[in-house]
C-alpha cells in the first residue's frame, strides 16, 4: 500500500516509523511516485540546522504548475478544478475545468512576460478572493516569478512596506472589492503606497467594481484586454528544486515583517502530501478551505494543496455574516462541500447567532471538518463537532505555521481519534520535541514545554527574504540544532500535543508557567461566557499577573461583575489550581478580529499594561488599517 495515502492507525504507526527513521528513503518515494520531474535529484535532502541551511531535491529540474494543471489534463481536463462563490449570493457562481484552468493561467503566463516580468523577478498581489488572484498566483510560478500576495485588508502603508522590502516589479490589483455590503478601493490603496516606493514599474488592473479610479497613464494598465489577445498556451520555466516559489510576509516582533520564502520542490511535495491525508480527499470531493489567499493558509490549502492532488476547490470571495450569518453552510449545500476547513474565531463567531442559521440546510455531503490558525478552545469545538459536523464528521485541529509551510501536526481522518483541543499526533517526518528553558530535552508524557522540531521537512522555510541571520536568530538560536516554533505545547498520556499558545503566551507568575489556553478554556466555560482573552501584565511582587478580557453571551449580565468574576475564578482554580487567577478582569463586548491571535494578544497585553479600564467595545478594532498601526505601536 502506498504510503502517500494513509487509511488505518496501524498503517499510520507503521509509515511514521519508516519517515523518521530513513526521512531520505521516505521522502524520495513520495516525492519519486507522485509528482512530475524534469529531471530527478541527485540527493534528497542535505541540511546545516546550526546555520539553517535546507536543500531538499538537490539538483532536481520541475515546474509546480505542471502538477497543478498540466498532469491533470489528459485525465481530468473536464473535471472541475476551482468553484468561485462571489460575495454576492445572487451573483452566479463560476466554475473553471482544469483544461480552462490552464487556458486562464497560460493566458496570465503570457501577459506577464510581455510586460517584461522574467523569472526571479518579484511580483506583488492585492487582489480580492476571486479567479484572477489564482491565475495570477500559477501564472507566477509558470514563469519562475515570485510572487508575494499581500492580504486584501492590509493599509497602503503595509503594502508599501512589503512592496520596497522584495524590491517588487509589478503589482496586480483590482479597482475595488466586495466584502459583505461594503466595496473596497483597492485600487486608491495601491496608489497611496506606491506614493511610497519607487520599484513598481506597471500596474496590472482587473475589473471587478466598476467603479471609477484615478487611471495613471504609462503605469497603470487594465488587464482584460491584455488577456483577450493573449496566447492560450505557455511554456513553464524549468526551475531548480531550490528555487524561491514565493515570499510571504508574517508579523516580526521588531515591527518589521518577515518575508518567509519557500521554494519550489519540497514545499509542492509536502503540502501536496499533507492535503491528501489530513482532509482524507477522494477523487470527486468538493474541499472548501475559507483562508484568504493573503495568508499561508490559502496559499497552501486552498491553492496548491487541492490542485496539486486534481481536486476542486471553492474559492470563496464573501464574508460568513453576509447577507446573514448562515452564507457558510448555504454555500456547503449549495456546492455539496466534503471537507470544510475555517478558523476558530469563525466558529467561536457563528456559534453566537441562533442555531436555525445551521440547522436550516442540508450539510450531509460532509465528511471532514478541520480548524486552522490557533488553538480551538472546547466549546467551540463542541459546537462545530455538534452543529456543523453534526457528531459523524472527523474534526482535524491542524496546528502549522506560516514558516512550516504546510499542516505538521493533526489527526488523520477516520485513522486517528481526535481529542477535543488537542492537535494530536505529528504527521509522517515530523519529529517534536519539547524543550525547557535550560535546553533540555523533556522526556515522557504529561509535559508541558517550548515545541521544537528537530529534523527539517520539506515544507520549511528557506529563510527571510534579504536577511538570513533574522531567520537564524529567531527560529535556531534559542535551542540550537532544532527549529524553535514559538509555541508552547502539551504532551498528554497517550502523546497527543495540545498547543497551549505562543511562548510569550504562557505566562510566568511567581514562578509558575501558565500557558494561556487551558485558562481561557476554564473561563469560557461558565454558562455566561462566549469568549475570553488572557494576557499577562506586570506585577510588583508576582513579577506578572493574569488579566482577562471576557466577552459575555448577553451584556446585560455586566451588572453582576463581582459574582462573575469571582466564579471565573473559582473555574480557574478547580482546573489549573489556586495559582492561576486572574488579577484583572474587563468584560468587553468583542476581541479584536486582526485574523492572528499573535497580534491580538499583543493588542490587548498593550491595553493591560497601560492600566487602560472600562474601555468599553474593542469591537471598533475590526477595521485592518486601525489593527495594524496599533499593532505597530504593540510590536
Amino acid at each position: 500500500m502506498s504510503s502517500y495515502s494513509i487509511d488505518s492507525l496501524e498503517q499510520y504507526f507503521k509509515v511514521y516509523r519508516k519517515s523518521v527513521n530513513k526521512p531520505k528513503k521516505f521522502w524520495g518515494k513520495i516525492a519519486e511516485n507522485n509528482f512530475t520531474w524534469y529531471q530527478k535529484w541527485d540527493k534528497v535532502v542535505e541540511f546545516d540546522m546550526q546555520k539553517a541551511e535546507f536543500v531538499w531535491y538537490k539538483n532536481a529540474k520541475l515546474n509546480i504548475t505542471k502538477n497543478c494543471i498540466d498532469r491533470h489534463l489528459a485525465n481530468r481536463g473536464d473535471k472541475k478544478a476551482i468553484i468561485f462563490e462571489p460575495n454576492n449570493p445572487d451573483e452566479p457562481s463560476r466554475f473553471f475545468t482544469y483544461s480552462e484552468l490552464y487556458t486562464e493561467v497560460s493566458k496570465m503566463a503570457n501577459v506577464l512576460r510581455d510586460q517584461g516580468v522574467k523569472k526571479g523577478d518579484r511580483v506583488c498581489i492585492y487582489l480580492p478572493m476571486i479567479p484572477e488572484l489564482v491565475f495570477t498566483v500559477l501564472a507566477c510560478a509558470r514563469i519562475g516569478a515570485i510572487h508575494s500576495v499581500i492580504f486584501a485588508g492590509f493599509s497602503a502603508n503595509a503594502l508599501s512596506t512589503r512592496i520596497n522590502d522584495c524590491n517588487a516589479k509589478v503589482i496586480i490589483t483590482a479597482d475595488g472589492g466586495y466584502r459583505g455590503n461594503k466595496t473596497v478601493d483597492f485600487k486608491k490603496i495601491v496608489d497611496d503606497a506606491l506614493n511610497k516606493t519607487n520599484t513598481i514599474e506597471k500596474v496590472l488592473l482587473v475589473k471587478r467594481t466598476n467603479q471609477e479610479i484615478d487611471f495613471k497613464e504609462g503605469r497603470d494598465i487594465w488587464l482584460q484586454p491584455l488577456l483577450e489577445q493573449a496566447e492560450t498556451t505557455s511554456k513553464a520555466e524549468v526551475m531548480d528544486a531550490e528555487d524561491p516559489l514565493f515570499i510571504l510576509y508574517t508579523s516580526g516582533s521588531t515591527g518589521k515583517p518577515k518575508g518567509m520564502v519557500h521554494t519550489t520542490a519540497g514545499y509542492m511535495v509536502y503540502v501536496a502530501y499533507t492535503f491528501k491525508n489530513v482532509f482524507n480527499y477522494k477523487e470527486n470531493d468538493v474541499y472548501w478551505c475559507t483562508a484568504d489567499i493573503g495568508w499561508i493558509t490559502g496559499h497552501s490549502y486552498t491553492i496548491y494543496g487541492p490542485l496539486l492532488n486534481g481536486a476542486t476547490t471553492v474559492l470563496f470571495e464573501g464574508i460568513p455574516s453576509y447577507p446573514d450569518h448562515s452564507r457558510f453552510w448555504n454555500v456547503i449545500q449549495k456546492h455539496n462541500v466534503n471537507q470544510f476547513y475555517t478558523a476558530p474565531t469563525a466558529i467561536r463567531s457563528l456559534a453566537k447567532e441562533r442555531i436555525e442559521f445551521v440547522q436550516d440546510f442540508e450539510m450531509d455531503s460532509l465528511k471532514v471538518i478541520g480548524s486552522v490558525g490557533e488553538p480551538i478552545n472546547e466549546e467551540a469545538w463542541h459546537w462545530y463537532n455538534d452543529h456543523v459536523g453534526n457528531k459523524r464528521c472527523p474534526l482535524v485541529d491542524t496546528w502549522w505555521q506560516t514558516e512550516t509551510g504546510g499542516i505538521v501536526i493533526s489527526a488523520i481522518p477516520f485513522v486517528t481519534p481526535t481529542k477535543p483541543t488537542y492537535a494530536s499526533l505529528p504527521l509522517p517526518g515530523i519529529r517534536p520535541v519539547l524543550m525547557d528553558e535550560l535546553r533540555n530535552e523533556i522526556e515522557g508524557n504529561q509535559k508541558l514545554g517550548n515545541l521544537c522540531i528537530d529534523y527539517p521537512w520539506p515544507g520549511i522555510a528557506r529563510t527571510i527574504w534579504g536577511d538570513h541571520q533574522r531567520y537564524i536568530d529567531t527560529y535556531f538560536s534559542k535551542f540550537p540544532g532544532k527549529y524553535f516554533s514559538g509555541d508552547g505545547a502539551l504532551r498528554d498520556e497517550v502523546g497527543y500535543y495540545r498547543i497551549t499558545g505562543r511562548v510569550d503566551d504562557v505566562i510566568i507568575v511567581s514562578g509558575h508557567n501558565l500557558g494561556t489556553a487551558p485558562i481561557e478554556d476554564a473561563i469560557n466555560e461558565h454558562q455566561t461566557v462566549a469568549e475570553s482573552a488572557v494576557v499577562g501584565f506586570p506585577h510588583d511582587i508576582k513579577g506578572n499577573a493574569l488579566y482577562g478580557f471576557v466577552v459575555l453571551k448577553e451584556v446585560g449580565l455586566w451588572r453582576d461583575r463581582n459574582n462573575l468574576y469571582k466564579e471565573i475564578n473559582q473555574l480557574i482554580s478547580d482546573q489549573i489550581g489556586g495559582i492561576a487567577k486572574l488579577d484583572k478582569i474587563q468584560f468587553v463586548t468583542g476581541l479584536p478580529k486582526t485574523r492572528s491571535g499573535k497580534i491580538m494578544r499583543r493588542i490587548l497585553r498593550k491595553i493591560a499594561e497601560g492600566e487602560k479600564s472600562d474601555f468599553g467595545d474593542i469591537t471598533t478594532l475590526v477595521n485592518p488599517e486601525i489593527v495594524e498601526e496599533i499593532s505597530k505601536e504593540a510590536l
